[in-house]
This record gives C-alpha cells, structure tokens and sequence, in this order.
C-alpha cells in the first residue's frame, strides 16, 4: 500500500477511530486496515509508519538559483561584436558575415553561432520620411473616397456615392462633393469646382493612379488622361501622380477618404 494511505490509517487510528469508520472514510478494506494495525502496534505507539522506503524529498529553492553548469556563456563571436554590427548596418545577411569572420579573422565557430549572434544583434531602424513643406496654394490634393449606402431616389435599391475631396496643402483647407458616376468629364469639372471655390488654380495637384486622371502609372513619365491632361494644361496646372499604392504622399486627403 502506498505510504499517503498508511499514514492516513495510522492517523484514523490513533484518533481512535474504529476500523468500520476507516473502512467508510477512505474505501480500504477492514481486513486491510486490521493487518497494518498489528504492524502499527508491533512499533512505537507514538511512531509514524516506516518511510525508509521512501525517497527523500527537499522543496527546490526560492526564488530560484542558476547553478553554474545551467549559466549560458557568452557567445564565441563576442570578440567580433564590433565587426558584426557594422555588417548588419550594411544589410548583410548572417551567411555573408560569417563567410568574413572565417576569412578575415580565422573565426573557428559554427555558423548557427554566427547566426544566433546576429539575430540578437539585428534591429529594424524606424522608417523615416522627409517634411515637405510648399507655400500658400502651391499644392492640391484630391482622391476619391466611398460614402454610406444611400437609398435611390424612386427605387429600394441603395448605393454607395463616391466623395470627390480636394485639400490644400498648406491651409489644409478642403472642398468636397458628391457625385454618382464618376467618368474623365465628370473629374475634370471636379477640379474646376474646387479651384473656383478656393479662388484660383494651384501650381501642382497630386493625385492618385485613378482612370479618370492617368492611363498608365509611371514614376517619371505617367501617362495623362487627354481630358485632364487638356484641363490642367487650360489652367496652367502641374499634374503629379503619386507612386502606386504610397498613400503618405497624398496624406491631407487619404485620412479624410478612408
């Protein structure tokens, strides 16, 4: 029997608790508990059952201490810590770094040494982006952006509107209508409303890679569409597309579409 359920009869027992209570209290029979009885008197009254059988047991410590074979040393490419770093600022990859330690220093390491090294080491600089500034009515931002579903008038049916914006860059100051078809027409007396609003043209309008406004994306030779092209040129207007999929360059409106 195991050694918890010997000390629980010794216990019962010396309570002074009867063997059919015993019986009840813990499901062992009374033939059971009448034989380690006889063993428990054959002792000390005042003894424990025998735990010599039993494997001795300590709590670990706390908190806990490192014992000194478990202490990571310190890495075998620490000597190169300065070499590697300016790697890793060059954008070299692990494979290339270690290929020089070899080369250059004799380095006697495994490579998954140089490897785990490095990838401590690694670290992502922020993205960094440059303040344009432009003065009053030097640039003009449109988009497109979705409005709610709207219930058409005569029918059940609901539709998404489209939101022309157009904003200034400088005075962040912005116009803004609805329209339901958008075509090369439609953008181009858009941006006619707009500067009729604000008063007068600006020098340069940084759009999107929309149809309406360029037919084939290119970062210095985009393609105009000819309706806009003809108004920006009617106006005295730079067009200035940005890159695909780079909404930082059109900041102004791309927070007021999304």
């Amino acid at each position: 029997m195991k050694l918890h359920l010997q000390t629980t009869i010794w216990t019962l027992l010396k309570a002074g608790s009867t063997q059919r209570q015993i019986e009840r209290a813990t499901g062992i029979s009374r033939h059971t508990i009448r034989s380690y009885k006889k063993k428990f008197d054959s002792q000390s009254p005042d003894s424990a059952p025998d735990q010599s059988s039993a494997p001795f047991q300590t709590a670990p410590p706390w908190p806990p201490t490192s014992s000194p074979e478990l202490v990571i040393g310190a890495s075998i490419c620490e000597p190169y810590r300065d070499y590697v770093e300016a790697q890793l600022r060059l954008k070299r990859n692990a494979m290339s770094v270690y290929q020089d330690l070899v080369d250059q220093f004799g380095f006697t390491g495994a490579y998954n040494s140089v490897k785990r090294f490095t990838a401590k080491l690694r670290y992502r600089e922020p993205e960094q982006f440059d303040r344009l500034e432009f003065s009053p009515g030097e640039e003009m931002q449109v988009d497109y952006g979705e409005g709610a579903p709207t219930r058409v008038l005569g029918t059940t049916r609901y539709r998404k509107p489209r939101l022309f914006v157009a904003t200034l860059r400088y005075s962040r100051r912005s116009f803004r209508r609805v329209v339901w078809k958008s075509s090369q027409e439609t953008w181009a007396r858009l941006h006619e409303q707009a500067w009729r609003y604000f008063g007068g043209s600006c020098r340069y309008v940084v759009l999107d890679n929309l149809k309406e406004g360029v037919l084939k994306p290119d970062i210095h030779e985009p393609e105009l569409n000819p309706v806009y092209a003809a108004t920006l040129k009617h106006y005295d207007v730079v067009g200035d597309p940005a890159r695909v999929r780079d909404p930082n360059r059109k900041d102004c409106v791309a927070y007021c579409t999304s």
